[in-house]
């Protein structure tokens, strides 16, 4: 197939428009979407660990008024709350200090490590099988529909539409 001189200078003339066009436009955001910047710089540890304690407090007050606990039961949700609550000198292994260590002391660090969340893992399953135990029927399907992840592991989108993070803002 053959072009006219005129079909290609019209081309040219749409791309350099297009071209033109593309170079006027401002740049778009960073990388990983707006804020970005701001994410990358290391918040202050004691910041985060408040504001997780905050929000920790917060799912669990509005579990407690979604299963309706009553006075009977406040003893078994606050021995549950206190297991559930998550450590507060729990840190992320220390890279530098990882680096220097051999590799079989590496994964002897690691295994202790695993260990340790492993039997807090454990502590928190049997605090909830005894707080289950207290909760009527009604409050049992409530908690296996609240506390349930769906397989999504807490984030993201459920069933076609945004979800909270538990589940717990349905």
């Amino acid at each position: 197939m053959t072009h006219s001189p005129k079909q290609l200078i019209a081309a040219l003339m749409l791309a350099g428009l297009g071209f033109a066009a593309v170079a006027q436009m401002p740049p778009g955001p960073p990388p990983g979407g707006p804020g970005r910047m701001e994410r990358m710089e290391r918040p202050d540890p004691a910041q985060m660990q408040q504001f997780r304690q905050q929000r920790h407090a917060q799912r669990m007050a509005k579990l407690k008024d979604t299963l309706q606990i009553t006075a009977a039961q406040e003893g078994a949700w606050s021995a549950w709350t206190a297991a559930m609550q998550p450590p507060a000198n729990w840190k992320r292994p220390d890279r530098a200090e990882l680096e220097h260590l051999s590799t079989p002391e590496r994964i002897d660090r690691m295994r202790a490590l695993r260990a340790e969340r492993n039997a807090m893992a454990d502590r928190r399953a049997d605090a909830t099988k005894a707080f289950y135990a207290t909760l009527n029927p009604t409050q049992k399907r409530v908690f296996d529909v609240v506390t349930t992840r769906h397989g999504h592991g807490g984030r993201g989108e459920r069933e076609g539409g945004r979800g909270e993070r538990h589940g717990w803002g349905r």
